[in-house]
């Protein structure tokens, strides 16, 4: 009887089940590091288009006088602008933040849209703020429960005054595989 236990039967059984094992734990390595690598590119990208809205936001925006080509409520108006709040002087312009404001708020649409204007593709909020000055831009991430946030400082001058603009893009979906 002692011989039989090992027989034919249970040696297939063994290598089947260390096949499986073995499968299990390649695709689980390859499953964890892809996740990283992914985690890691997400979290670049998301660095990278900080870098260019950071950028866009302080030049003039094309044509210059964009903010008064714009009609907030007809998307057709937005077709051949791109957004910039500087006033060509190195100063933040107070209507062009206004009406990227009024882009921004009008609805969830609109809202979209100008996240396209500024070649982002991930929510946007930016805080102007001085000792006389507080403004916001875009969708507050805090109301959210955001997953990542990426913040940018940057000082500008607006109506004479410095602020500070804290330029932050944000997601509350996973930067990983989905």
């Amino acid at each position: 009887m002692k011989a039989q236990f090992w027989s034919f039967d249970v040696i297939f059984a063994m290598v089947v089940f260390s096949s499986a094992l073995f499968l299990l734990s390649f695709v689980w390595l390859g499953v964890s590091n892809q996740y990283a690598t992914s985690y890691g590119m997400g979290t670049q990208i998301m660095q990278a288009q900080l870098q260019g809205l950071q950028v866009r936001i302080l030049a003039q925006g094309t044509p210059t006088n964009w903010n008064s080509v714009v009609n907030v409520t007809k998307l057709s108006t937005w077709a051949n602008i791109s957004i910039g709040l500087g006033s060509g002087t190195g100063q933040l312009s107070l209507s062009k933040i206004s009406t990227l404001m009024a882009m921004s708020n009008y609805n969830a649409t609109t809202y979209q849209a100008t996240k396209a204007l500024l070649g982002v593709g991930y929510d946007y909020y930016v805080l102007i703020n001085s000792t006389n000055i507080k403004l916001s831009l875009g969708l507050s991430p805090y109301n959210y429960n955001p997953y990542t946030i990426v913040v940018a400082k940057q000082s500008a001058t607006l109506n004479g005054m410095p602020v500070t603009m804290q330029i932050i893009l944000w997601t509350n979906k996973t930067l990983g595989v989905i």
